[in-house]
C-alpha cells in the first residue's frame, strides 16, 4: 500500500489531500478515514489504498501511521509565564465580578476581549 504525508485536510468540508511518497497528490474524502478519526493534521504520516476517480487518484481505507507532533505542545508557555497569564485573567475576572454583583452586563466590547482572552488561555491549559 502507498504511503505518504497529508498536506491538507478540511474537517467542515470533509476532504483533504495527501502527498505520495514516490510523487504526486492523492485526493482524500472523509469516508476514508478509519473509524474514530475525525480530522487530520498536515505532516502524519499514513498508509491508504487508491482508486481512480472522477477527478484522479482517490485515497481508499487511509490508515494513519503516526500521530502529527502537536504544534501547540512544541509552543508552550512555560509555568511561570501561565501563572502570570492565570494571575491577570483572575484579575480580570474580578472585574466582571464586581458588574455583575451590581446587576450590569459587559459592554459588546469588554466582553468580546474577554470571551477572546479565557479561549486564548484555554488553549495554551490544554496544549
Amino acid at each position: 500500500m502507498p504511503t505518504g504525508k497529508v498536506r491538507f485536510y478540511d474537517r467542515d468540508k470533509g476532504f483533504g489531500f495527501v502527498s505520495r511518497d514516490d510523487g504526486g497528490d492523492v485526493y482524500v474524502h472523509s469516508s476514508a478515514l478509519p473509524s474514530g478519526v475525525t480530522s487530520l493534521r498536515p505532516g502524519q504520516r499514513v498508509e491508504f489504498g487508491v482508486a481512480e476517480g472522477r477527478r484522479g487518484q482517490q485515497a481508499l481505507s487511509l490508515r494513519v501511521l503516526d500521530p502529527a507532533p502537536s504544534v501547540a505542545k512544541a509552543q508552550r508557555k512555560n509555568p511561570d509565564e501561565m501563572g502570570l497569564i492565570v494571575e491577570d485573567l483572575i484579575k480580570m475576572l474580578d472585574t466582571l465580578e464586581e458588574g455583575y454583583r451590581r446587576g450590569r452586563h459587559p459592554d459588546a466590547r469588554t466582553a468580546g476581549r474577554l470571551a477572546s482572552v479565557l479561549r486564548a488561555v484555554a488553549d495554551d491549559i490544554e496544549a
